[in-house]
């Protein structure tokens, strides 16, 4: 083979494996990017900081199931916390939480929003499965 030849090859080799990370790059992007359709739902906690009972629960349940774009609700009396997921193409946690607030007079009750901390530790449950570890182990 001749130089030429060679330094065909070579700059061929480069232009080829350069344009095949520009296209992961963008098919990463576009397969990543966060997306808000009519199937995407949210998880949102009420933290009500003061004791109600299971009669104001069901009544509050109730309530929140008629909330336009709301799909799933759930409230331990016990530990005065209620979990709702919602459509955020419908709805508004915080316009929930507002209207929750004043309809059963829950002056204390307040949106939960985990930390930064928090958030990037990300689920504590799947803290343990084999996919974490994986994970922890390349990260």
């Amino acid at each position: 083979m001749t130089k030429k030849n060679i330094k065909k090859i070579i700059i061929s080799s480069v232009s080829i494996f350069l344009l095949l990370v520009i296209v992961l790059v963008v098919h990463i992007y576009i397969v990543t990017r966060p997306r808000m359709d009519a199937t995407t739902r949210v998880m949102a906690r009420i933290d009500i900081k003061q004791d109600i009972s299971q009669e104001e629960a069901g009544t509050i349940t109730a309530w929140l199931y008629a909330q336009q774009g709301v799909d799933r609700v759930m409230i331990n009396p016990e530990t005065d916390i209620i979990i709702f997921t919602f459509f955020p193409v419908q709805t508004n946690a915080n316009e929930i939480v507002r209207k929750c607030k004043s309809q059963f007079n829950l002056s204390k009750a307040e949106r939960f929003m985990p930390t930064k901390d928090q958030l990037n530790n990300g689920c504590p449950v799947a803290a343990n499965s084999l996919t974490y570890k994986i994970y922890k182990f390349f990260n």
